[in-house]
C-alpha cells in the first residue's frame, strides 16, 4: 500500500511548505507540489493533510524501557514501558538505558525488551551499562558489545557528579568513553557516551578535562540533565561553545522543579536568547524513570514516573510559551538527535529516509497521526496498534 500525505504544511524540521509526501513501504518516497491521484487507483491510501503540519519521527534517546528505579526500596521500581505510550508521544525511535540499578536490571532484558519494541512497530536501540563504572556489559567489553550486538549504539547512562554514582575515577571514565568510541568506529554506529550529571560540584570538570587533554573527540559524548539546577546549566552553555553536545531533561513538571531547576523549554529558549549553538542540543524524557515528589518540608511523599509525553509537550511549550521557531523547536527531538546518534536514516522528512511521520493539528499542535516506519501506528490521537499484551 502506497500512502500519500496531501497538501500539509513541511517541517522537514526546516519547513518546505505545501506538499504530498508519498510513502512506499518504510520509506519517503517523494516530496511533491500537487500530485493527482486517480480515484479508481485502488492502492493508494490518501491521508488529508489540511490544516495540520507534517514533522519528522521524534526520537528519545534516553529512555527507561523496561523500569528504572528502585532508589526508595523494591517497591519503588517502575514497570516497563508500552509501547502505545511511545506511539502517542509522538516517538517512532527510542534508545533504552538502565540507570542506577544495574544489579535487577541488566543487558540482557534490555536488549529482549529493545528487540520486543521493534518488533511491535517502532525503532529501538539501547546503550550498554548503567550508572556503574566500569562498566557491566553483556560479552564482558564494551567495545565488543557495540560492534556485535547490532542493538548497542553507545554505552550509558554512566553516573557522575552524584551520589549514586561508583564514583569512578577520571581515568577510569576516559577509558570506558575510549572503548565505545573504537567500537563505535569498527561497527559504523556512533560509539556515544550518554553521560548522568547529578547535583555534584564537579558537574562537568571531568568532561572539560578530558576535551582538553585528551585525543578523543568532545562529541563522543552526550551528557543528560544538564538543567537540573542553575550552576549545571551554565556549565552545560560553556561546554556547548566548547564544541559538546547537551541533552536537556523533559520530565519534571512546572510545578514540581526543584529549587535552581530549568524545564527544558526555558533552558532552550535561553540558550537561543544567549546566541549558543542549538544544533548541538537534545532533549530526551528520562522516561518511565522513577521521580521523587516531596512536600513542602522538603519530605518523601510519593513517588512519581518519569513521561515519554513530556518530550513534545516541551516541545510545544518551546513554541507556544517562549516563542521559539517551529524548526528550532523540532530540531532537538529529530535532526540533532539524528546526528548525535548517527541514525542517518532518521530525523529529517527526505526522500529514501525511514517514514516515521508525526501530524499535528496547525491550530493546537496537538499528536493527531502518527507513522512509524510506514505503517500508520496512531490515529486522531489513539493508538490503532497497541503491544503485545496491551488491552
Amino acid at each position: 500500500m502506497i500512502k500519500v500525505i496531501k497538501k500539509v504544511k513541511v517541517y522537514a524540521p526546516k519547513y518546505l511548505g505545501v506538499k504530498d509526501v508519498v510513502i512506499s513501504s518504510n520509506k519517503i518516497e517523494g516530496i511533491y507540489e500537487d500530485l493527482n491521484i486517480p480515484e479508481n487507483f485502488i492502492n493508494i491510501e490518501v491521508i488529508d493533510g489540511k490544516g495540520k503540519l507534517l514533522f519528522p519521527g521524534f526520537i528519545d534517546n534516553h529512555v527507561h524501557i523496561n523500569g528504572a528505579g528502585g532508589e526508595g526500596g523494591f517497591n519503588m521500581r517502575t514497570p516497563e514501558l508500552k509501547l502505545s505510550s511511545l506511539t502517542k508521544a509522538g516517538i517512532t525511535t527510542v534508545v533504552g538505558c538502565i540507570g542506577t540499578d544495574g544489579v535487577c536490571r541488566d543487558m540482557a532484558s534490555l536488549i529482549a525488551k529493545t528487540k520486543s519494541l521493534e518488533a511491535e512497530g517502532i525503532t529501538a536501540y539501547c546503550y550498554t551499562g548503567s550508572y556503574d563504572i566500569p562498566v557491566k556489559t553483556l560479552t564482558g567489553e564494551i567495545k565488543k558489545d557495540i560492534m556485535l550486538i547490532d542493538k548497542i549504539i553507545g554505552i550509558g547512562e554512566l553516573a557522575i557528579s552524584d551520589t549514586r554514582s561508583s564514583q569512578a575515577t577520571y581515568d577510569q571514565l576516559i577509558q570506558a568513553i575510549a572503548q565505545a568510541r573504537v567500537g563505535g568506529l569498527l561497527s559504523g554506529k556512533a560509539g556515544i557516551a550518554n553521560i548522568h550529571l547529578g547535583d555534584g560540584t564537579r558537574k562537568l570538570g571531568y568532561l572539560f578535562r578530558l576535551a582538553d587533554e585528551t585525543e578523543l573527540p568532545i562529541t563522543q559524548i552526550l551528557p543528560t540533565h544538564i538543567n537540573r539546577n542553575g550552576d549545571l546549566f551554565k556549565s552545560g552553555e560553556e561546554y556547548i561553545n566548547k564544541g559538546g553536545y547537551i541533552d536537556l531533561t523533559t520530565s519534571t513538571p512546572e510545578d514540581q522543579l526543584a529549587p535552581g531547576e530549568l524545564s527544558a523549554s526555558e533552558g532552550l529558549s535561553i540558550l537561543i536568547k544567549n546566541k549558543a549553538n542549538v544544533e548541538n542540543v537534545t532533549f530526551s524524557s528520562d522516561g518511565n524513570g522513577s521521580m521523587p515528589i516531596f512536600d513542602e518540608k522538603g519530605r518523601l511523599i510519593k513517588v512519581g514516573i518519569c513521561s515519554v509525553a513530556s518530550l513534545y509537550e516541551e516541545v510545544k511549550k518551546c513554541i507556544k510559551t517562549y516563542n521559539i521557531e517551529i524548526e528550532d523547536a523540532l530540531k532537538v527531538i529529530t535532526s540533532n538527535v539524528a546526528k548525535v546518534l548517527k541514525l542517518k536514516n532518521k530525523g529529517s522528512i527526505e526522500i529514501g529516509k525511514d517514514a516515521d511521520l508525526v501530524l499535528v493539528k496547525e491550530d493546537s499542535l496537538e499528536i493527531d497521526t502518527v507513522i512509524a516506519m510506514g505503517k500508520l501506528m496512531v490515529k486522531e490521537g489513539e493508538a490503532i496498534v497497541k503491544g503485545t499484551f496491551e488491552e
